[in-house]
């Protein structure tokens, strides 16, 4: 059991799982497996770090399986944040365990809880759920957790970040049998690590040194654009897809997703969207539909989006920034699986491009700015027109600097003011701070007129000199 090992085969696994995992054509474990499948083999407490796609389930999984037998009795419990993660872990625990004869059982909320209740009484021996539905279980009398000597807590984090862990401390006190604890998380707040420090016996921690997220395989991005174009933007994403691409897009909210499908949908680009609102079997359908690259195209909340494991992701696009740094990680986790290429692009307005320097500085990535991608060869007319959006435009006095190829050399800033008022037609008051070099000047123009100014000095010339009027971006 050399934490060295560079197969599987190196471990001497049990022959079930060994000839169960040959099957699937895994050879070389991943870096948290590598670390992590010994010491748990050994029956040590593990807290580990790994991201999602990073073969953790098969890292706390295996020893889990190994240590578990076929007696119909429940020996492991695995907590996960979500239904779907749950379902995901369940689902890779039973291929995983291969002849073993032990039986998984999901246990978790939007479900039918008389018959997840006999269920378990026809007997379990490792059971997948999340915090409320199992507290519900036991405190209904279907779950007994005394004698539970396993137990494990996938994604830690994310159980912190949606308030479960109240919950979790309430079933690690249930569990006086436990005789190992693993404890899996892709970042670690505080409340984490005092939770492993209070409830785990002296744990072997395998995590990285600092914050630094290695992110192989995965090329990121951002796209400098005002919310009015993001659309237009993804347009152009879903136009550059191959036939074996998939894309994931992320919002922050159910309502967001809704409006993006249906608005994805009228110009002619199939989505399908994915949230906590939707029907469990519904969510099943998506995931499995996604799985066997039926559906191109989801559109998902960061807790919808938790059980989505599916490799042929290759698009993970970000329309609206994550509220924090940690979901970041887990969003761009979603492509580039298992050494696959991928590709993560950030829609970033002007009042995102804060969060987005504090994602790169947080995790130490190197996340450019870069031009909207082109259209593909032989595409004449974008999915989405791109629109005129002020708003990106505008200082907090509501101003737009506009450059104008007339300078000193040329002009004063009065003579260039009083032209523009006339040729315009509008009151000085919708002009600001002018300000010139020797061949060029930069004017501001209050955005009510901004549009129609433009259009004017376009048309005209100052002094038999053309201006070329042209917006500063900020």
């Amino acid at each position: 059991m050399s934490p060295a090992a560079k197969a599987f085969s190196d471990w001497n696994l049990d022959s079930r799982i060994a000839d169960a995992i040959s099957i699937k054509g895994w050879k070389h474990p991943t870096e948290i497996q590598v670390e992590s499948i010994p010491v748990a083999r050994q029956g040590r407490d593990v807290v580990g770090q790994a991201r999602t796609g990073s073969g953790k389930t098969a890292a706390f999984g295996i020893p889990i399986i190994e240590a578990t037998s076929a007696s119909g009795q429940p020996q492991a419990i695995i907590l996960c944040p979500t239904r779907e993660l749950a379902v995901q872990v369940a689902e890779e625990l039973t291929w995983l365990q291969g002849e073993s004869g032990l039986t998984i059982q999901t246990v978790y909320g939007g479900t039918d809880i008389e018959k997840q209740a006999k269920e378990l009484q026809s007997g379990s021996d490792i059971i997948v759920g999340t915090p409320g539905r199992v507290i519900d279980m036991s405190k209904r009398g279907h779950l007994n957790l005394s004698e539970i000597s396993h137990f494990c807590l996938d994604e830690a984090d994310r159980m912190l970040d949606m308030g479960f862990f109240p919950d979790v401390l309430w079933i690690f006190e249930q569990m006086p049998a436990r005789e190992q604890t693993l404890l899996f998380s892709a970042t670690f707040p505080q409340e984490v690590l005092d939770a492993a420090e209070e409830f785990m016996n002296n744990p072997v921690y395998v995590m990285s040194d600092d914050l630094e997220v290695e992110v192989p395989e995965i090329d990121q991005f951002a796209v400098r654009i005002g919310r009015s174009n993001k659309l237009w933007v993804l347009g152009r994403l879903i136009a550059n897809m191959g036939d074996d691409d998939q894309m994931l897009i992320f919002t922050n909210t159910k309502r967001m997703v809704e409006l993006l499908e249906d608005r994805l949908g009228k110009f002619g680009m199939s989505a399908t969207g994915m949230h906590g609102d939707k029907a469990q079997n519904r969510r099943e359908k998506i995931l499995d539909s996604l799985k066997e690259g039926k559906i191109k195209i989801v559109v998902a909340t960061d807790v919808a989006a938790r059980g989505i494991d599916v490799d042929g992701i290759t698009y993970v696009v970000n329309y609206d920034l994550p509220d924090d740094t940690e979901s970041y990680v887990h969003r761009i986790g979603r492509t580039g699986r298992m050494g696959r290429s991928g590709q993560a692009w950030s829609l970033v307005s002007k009042e995102d491009m804060a969060a987005l320097d504090k994602i790169a500085n947080t995790w130490n990535l190197d996340i450019p700015y870069v031009e909207t991608p082109e259209l593909p060869d032989g595409m004449t007319r974008d999915p989405v027109r791109k629109r005129d959006d002020w708003s990106e435009v505008t200082d907090p006095f509501g101003m737009v600097s506009v450059a104008l190829e007339v300078g000193s050399g040329k002009a004063t800033k009065r003579a260039l003011a009083d032209w523009i008022v006339s040729q315009a037609r509008i009151p000085e008051i919708a002009l600001g701070e002018i300000q010139m070099s020797d061949t060029s000047s930069t004017v501001q123009i209050h955005v009510e007129k901004a549009s129609y100014v433009i259009d004017v000095i376009k048309k005209r010339e100052f002094d038999g000199v053309a201006l070329n009027p042209s917006i500063v971006e900020f």
